[in-house]
């Protein structure tokens, strides 16, 4: 890997020690720089979950990608800046409380003086690491966040009060993934399936891009304007995202 390069889309020098202070701006840098996204999904382009392509994807393609794909290449950065860093799946939380399939989201464990969550995959969530020892509610500027034992040896991570996913504890290598990658590329009951999106933290809030619909959250005030033209959607995937697109991805 072109760790440089990495480093260099994140805006970020190599940090002299792979500890807490350096997995905290890692993790965060990534989140405010790189979004969550599921244009390949509407651009026919294959999701391919192995960490050259990722590379060129998310670094010189200055694109970004979903949990997979994102986690999937942190994790590989984290490994070449001297972290134990491991892909561990998860069971997302549906609306209704019950569990999703198993492989539904990928997530990153760090092991340093203690075990941490690192998540740049999963949309609005922590935005910084969680202690997966803590038994103490963790305040972070994305919401409140509990770590709870679960059944089987797994550990619910809850936000605001609210379950996000149970994770697994036993390690996980990138290709485990595939398959429920392309059910969630594929697969019309897939909300990745159902239409593009696209989204990064604000300095106050949120931007988020959804098929021809613009999102703007500022300290909790949601703004909404449809986008008339293609043009004004390419334009707002440049300016707000920083992607440069041949075309619109398609739309329910």
């Amino acid at each position: 890997m072109d760790v440089a390069a990495y480093l260099d889309r994140l805006g970020l020098d190599r940090p002299a020690t792979a500890d807490v202070a350096a997995l905290r701006m890692l993790q965060e840098r990534h989140l405010s720089v790189v979004p969550f996204e599921n244009l390949s999904i509407h651009l026919g382009e294959p999701i391919v979950l192995e960490t050259e392509a990722l590379f060129d994807k998310i670094v010189r393609r200055r694109r970004g990608g979903f949990c997979y794909e994102l986690n999937g290449l942190f994790a590989a950065l984290l490994r070449e800046l001297g972290f134990d860093a491991t892909l561990k799946a998860a069971k997302v939380f549906r609306p209704d409380g019950t569990l999703g399939p198993p492989f539904d989201h990928a997530a990153v464990r760090v092991e340093l003086d203690e075990p941490w969550l690192s998540d740049v995959g999963f949309g609005r969530f922590s935005r910084f690491p969680l202690r997966l020892s803590a038994t103490e509610p963790q305040a972070d500027p994305d919401g409140e966040f509990l770590i709870l034992d679960a059944a089987y040896g797994d550990i619910d991570v809850l936000q605001d009060g609210k379950p996000q996913y149970r994770l697994e504890q036993r390690s996980r290598t990138l290709d485990e993934f595939i398959p429920t990658a392309f059910w969630q590329s594929a697969s019309p009951e897939s909300d990745f399936a159902r239409g593009p999106r696209c989204s990064l933290p604000t300095k106050h809030g949120r931007v988020t891009l959804a098929g021809d619909k613009l999102i703007v959250t500022t300290h909790g005030v949601r703004e909404e304007t449809r986008l008339s033209s293609d043009q004004e959607i390419l334009d707002v995937y440049r300016k707000e995202f920083g992607i440069e697109l041949a075309r619109v991805p398609e739309r329910p």
